[in-house]
Parts: structure tokens; C-alpha cells; sequence
């Protein structure tokens, strides 16, 4: 259910380390009808000249029905930030509230409402699915029943498989099962589809689109960007600790250029204004006026009777934004998995 298990040692070790000396600066309000709302974050591991700031800064605010993607480029600190939004650490700094509550100390408070799908869930291999679900219904403070979330994801009929013996894709759906087991207000889902064949993430995609229906606010972490353009309200990217857009997804596409690219022709091009041309083997034009300089182009090479080999157009798109926001990177760190490019 939880990367550490609340309460546990392990948890208790990994509270951050904080200087006695130094004087904290007063949180900023926190806006009482979010469901999640986050003031100044920090996360620091280790101490002294060993010292490494995962999360430098970070505020966030989910409003009650909201999806809201967390994405992040390699070693972005957005795991150190989920492990805070979800009470599993201390922040080294700011302030964090779930649903007005702090996530830590009125734990079990928060933790009756909410459900958390881990990247990998670790469920016990020899227990049956039914087993499994039974066993988690007694974790949780008002469950529903074992058959009304295998109907949600589409595992009705596996009850009495063993989990070992299921595919990815369906240990995967048990996960998901699992998170739903409490019925919970505030879903926080790790890498949902990760396995899923295109049917099942489909269907993945309608039972969360239900769940918002229903009111249930959602944090989404998806390595698949046309996961976060369709299901995300808002999205912010992290990177280097701090977040680095966020918004709606138009909010984050626009100001940003598209983009021409195509194999030079081997002639001067045409003067292009407003744009940005990278004239080597491959050209690179980026421009805020896509049709403009597309049609430019097209009838320049056609007036020269050329073609332009490799032609590829292209709006600006929340990947194009992420793959720039990941070009600034010097290297990466195994704490994140790179983010990769839409599945199309």
C-alpha cells in the first residue's frame, strides 16, 4: 500500500535530518477547500558538506475532484515530494495538509481516506486474489466488498488465481483494486498502466474519468505524457527540485514553439522571420507561427523544385516542453525513472 509502511522502523529512519539552529520562516496560509496543499517544501537527505536537497521550495495545491499530474524529469525529487504529500516522511521545511490535516501526525485520520497504488505493489505471490483483497480489506476503515473492485478493474472471475500465477498487467489491476479496497476520497496513483496492454489501459483511463466523476480527487505519476494530456486537470513538472512549469496543459503549451525539422536541401533557406533556424544536416526551425513558415517553406522548395526529405510539423506539445525542460539536465540520478516520450 505505502512505499514504507507508516509507523514502521524503516519510516522512522528516515525522517530528515533538521538543524535545531536554524529558524524555519512562518508557512504561508493554506487555502482551507483543497484537498492537498503544500507551502514551501524542502527535503534533505544527509548532513554537512554530504548534504543533497531533493526538494527545494515546492508548493502545490489540489482542489477536492481534481486530477493532478506530478511528472518529473530524471532525479526531479518528485518521489521525495509524493513520500511527503503522503505522510510516509517529514519535510525538512514547509508545510504540508491533507484534507487540513497534517499527513504525519493525524495519520490515521488522513489514512481512512485515502488510497495509495504503488509503482510496484509487492503483493504476497502464493496468497489468491481473493485472499489478497480480503486481507487488505482489513486494513482499511469502511471498505467496500472484494467483488465491487474486481468489477472496476475488469478482474471479475480471478478470485481464486493465485497472484504469482497472474500476468503483469493483472497484478497490476490488483494493485489497483487494492487502492479502491477503502473506498477512498484521494487516490494517489504511481505509474497506474505500467504492463497494461492498450485495452486494459484504456479501460484503466474510463474507470478514472468515473472515479473524478464521483468526486474523488486524484495525484497521477505517469511516465506516459499522453496518460497526463488525457486524464490531468493541471500538471506541473518537476525538475532539479523545484517545479519547473505547471498549469493546465494549455497553460504549459502555450509559448512554446513548434517546431519544422527536415534534411537540408543543400540551398540557402528562405529568410524566415520570427523564427528560430538550427541550419545543419537535419534543419530545426522553431516558430510560433507553424502554419506561416510551414507554408513558406513548402513553396519556396516548390518554386526551387525541391523537395524537403524527412518533413516533420509539429505544434507544440506537453512533450516538446518536458523533452526541453530535460535538455537543461546534467545528468540524472537513480532516485527518478526517466520520463518518456507519448505512446502513440
Amino acid at each position: 500500500m505505502n512505499r514504507t509502511e507508516y509507523g514502521s522502523p524503516d519510516a522512522r529512519a528516515e525522517r530528515p535530518h533538521e538543524d535545531p539552529a536554524v529558524v524555519r520562516p512562518a508557512a504561508a496560509p493554506i487555502p482551507a477547500n483543497d484537498v492537498i496543499s503544500a507551502r514551501g517544501l524542502r527535503r534533505t537527505y544527509g548532513q554537512g558538506k554530504d548534504a543533497f536537497e531533493a526538494v527545494r521550495g515546492v508548493d502545490i495545491d489540489v482542489a477536492e475532484g481534481e486530477v493532478f499530474a506530478l511528472l518529473g524529469t530524471n532525479g526531479a525529487g518528485k518521489t521525495s515530494t509524493l513520500d511527503i504529500l503522503e505522510g510516509l516522511t517529514a519535510p525538512s521545511a514547509g508545510d504540508v495538509r491533507v484534507f487540513g490535516l497534517d499527513p504525519r501526525r493525524d495519520r490515521a485520520q488522513v489514512r481512512a481516506q485515502v488510497g495509495i497504488m504503488l509503482q510496484s505493489g509487492g503483493l504476497p505471490a502464493e496468497l489468491t486474489v481473493g485472499e489478497t483483497l480480503e486481507m487488505w480489506r482489513g486494513t482499511c476503515t469502511a471498505p467496500t466488498t472484494a467483488d465491487v473492485v474486481l468489477a472496476q478493474v475488469g478482474l471479475t472471475g480471478r478470485t481464486d488465481v493465485r497472484v504469482g500465477s497472474l500476468s503483469g498487467g493483472e497484478r497490476r489491476r490488483v494493485d489497483m483494486a487494492c487502492a479502491l479496497l477503502g473506498q477512498p476520497r484521494l487516490l494517489f496513483l504511481d505509474e497506474p498502466t505500467t504492463g497494461l496492454d492498450p485495452e486494459s489501459r484504456r479501460a484503466t483511463w474510463q474507470l478514472l474519468a468515473d472515479l473524478k466523476a464521483a468526486g474523488v480527487t486524484m495525484v497521477l505519476t505517469t511516465h506516459y505524457l499522453d496518460e497526463a494530456e488525457e486524464l490531468a486537470d493541471r500538471i506541473a513538472i518537476m525538475h532539479s527540485g523545484t517545479i519547473a512549469r505547471r498549469g493546465t496543459l494549455r497553460d504549459i503549451v502555450d509559448g512554446h514553439p513548434a517546431r519544422i525539422v527536415f534534411d537540408h536541401p543543400g540551398l540557402p533557406l528562405p529568410p524566415l522571420p520570427a523564427a528560430v533556424v538550427d541550419a545543419r544536416e537535419r534543419v530545426t526551425v522553431s516558430t510560433h507561427d507553424l502554419q506561416g513558415h510551414l507554408l513558406e517553406l513548402l513553396g519556396w522548395a516548390g518554386d526551387h523544385g525541391i523537395r524537403l526529405a524527412g518533413l516533420d510539423a509539429r505544434a507544440a506539445s506537453l512533450e516538446s516542453v518536458f523533452l526541453d525542460i530535460a535538455a537543461e539536465s546534467a545528468g540524472g540520478s537513480a532516485d527518478e525513472p526517466q520520463l518518456i516520450g507519448a505512446a502513440r
